[in-house]
């Protein structure tokens, strides 16, 4: 997510809307109405610098186009089979209209623009469990540290039978599992079979959580194995952070495993940041859009983490958005070597436009360009070492990709072999990069692979 310089000033020209009723002329209700088709056709703000659209270039709306929305939103209004409110219909034209657009543009309504937001910070509001569905059933698979399921007792095995009340048999489970967060503050009651049999109840209380984004274990050989979830507001600022712990304590690391399977983004700024840290100069990432706003260019500066240490990035077909930006950017300098699955092929960016009325739209305005000017959009990157798809994926995994959403924006090129933006690539020492794949579960002798899976977490 990418907010360029100035973008709390795209907004809509304050203006004062007056409830219309269709008189004789009509003539107050067209210009109320062209101004609401102006907002609904897509131009939600306007900058100085940019030059107004140029005539011709789109089609523009016919008095026609216009009487055409009335009279949808008329014989909508008067022989819907339930009664629905003005406002709720202007709000589905809205979510129509961007959700036509492509998979990423959205409407959002205040809760879920709030929400957003905390995703950004890092944080969640529930009490702290990382749930599966098994069987029809909601089990409890990890437990969050100082959280208020850990204060409680819940452990990981835990079957969740009740959510205030409501027996989780014949519920759509994900609709259950989206349940157990909430308000911070308010509280959830719970009917939970423990692993060792009976049954209990446990009342608790929602608070703001902050999300295991990054987890860390030493590999033999002094290899150090980092797995990123996603990417928040400080990603970069924790991954430092515990480069600068194992300093402390002593250990020289030989070389980095960066794990980002499954990784489906979030924040690019930290994406950046850490391919700044293991870069010296040159581009990470850039963007391309309709707006001036929109040709960004980010660029890495002197010094680096770990310069010496030969670093791997694994990643799979639920590589995503920002974890395609860090990946590429690395793969082009020769920093790094990408091992595993093609990735998803996200390569747009949404910028969040605040509106007036609370609520915000999440708006695809570029696309992203990686150091060699490869577009990322429904391409994705491909490894250096491609890892047969089937080799490790879970059983019935039935994961997509950018290229199979309908109404995906298209890709600019073939996908094919990259070329790289360096002058030379960094040189590998190719058999311990396999011991390590080995090490980390994505190769085990090239003939009886270790599975690899996410549990979803809520």
């Amino acid at each position: 997510m990418i907010r360029p310089r100035g973008w709390q000033d795209e907004r809509i020209a304050p203006r004062k809307h007056e409830r219309m009723t269709m008189n004789r002329a009509g003539i107050r209700w067209v210009r109320w109405l062209a101004a609401t088709a102006t907002v609904l056709a897509g131009s939600l703000y306007a900058q100085a610098e940019d030059p107004p659209p140029q005539p011709g270039k789109a089609a523009q709306l016919t008095l026609n186009d216009l009487r055409t929305f009335t009279d949808v939103f008329n014989q909508v209004r008067r022989n819907y089979v339930e009664d629905v409110s003005d406002k709720e219909l202007l709000d589905s034209a809205i979510r129509g209209m961007l959700m036509d657009l492509d998979p990423h543009s959205a409407y959002l309504a205040r809760p879920d623009y709030k929400d957003l937001d905390d995703t950004s910070r890092g944080r969640y509001s529930g009490i702290g469990v990382n749930v599966q569905t098994e069987d029809y059933r909601i089990v409890v698979k990890a437990i969050l540290n100082d959280s208020p399921a850990d204060e409680a007792g819940l452990n990981p095995g835990d079957i969740i039978t009740s959510i205030d009340g409501n027996p989780v048999k014949g519920q759509y489970l994900p609709d259950a599992i989206e349940s157990l967060d909430g308000e911070p503050g308010t509280e959830v009651t719970l009917e939970v079979i423990p692993v060792e049999g009976g049954s209990r109840q446990v009342t608790l209380q929602r608070e703001y959580l902050l999300m295991p984004t990054l987890n860390f274990e030493m590999l033999e050989r002094s290899y150090g194995y980092f797995r990123m979830t996603q990417f928040h507001r400080d990603s970069a600022t924790h991954f430092e952070q515990t480069l600068e712990s194992i300093r402390a304590d002593g250990i020289e690391l030989r070389g980095i495993v960066l794990d980002l399977r499954d990784n489906p983004g979030g924040v690019l700024q930290p994406a950046v940041a850490i391919a700044d840290g293991f870069l010296d100069e040159g581009v990470i990432v850039s963007t391309r859009g309709r707006n001036a706003s929109m040709q960004l260019e980010f660029n890495a500066q002197p010094g680096q983490w770990l310069p010496e240490a030969p670093l791997v990035v694994l990643v799979d077909r639920g590589t995503a958005s920002a974890s395609e930006v860090l990946a590429g950017a690395l793969q082009d300098h020769g920093r790094a070597l990408i091992v595993g699955e093609r990735t998803f092929g996200k390569g747009s960016v949404q910028s969040v436009l605040p509106l007036r009325n609370g609520a915000g739209i999440k708006l695809t305005t570029a696309r992203y360009y990686t150091p060699s000017g490869r577009s990322i959009q429904a391409s994705g990157i491909l490894p250096d070492i491609v890892i047969d798809e089937g080799s490790y994926a879970v059983e019935g995994d039935l994961r997509i990709r950018e290229a199979d959403l309908d109404r995906h924006l298209g890709s600019e090129e073939q996908p094919g072999e990259h070329t790289s933006a360096a002058s030379g690539s960094q040189a590998f020492p190719m058999d311990e990069v396999l011991d390590v794949l080995e090490r980390a579960g994505l190769l085990s002798g090239a003939e009886d692979p270790t599975p690899y899976s996410a549990d979803s977490g809520d």
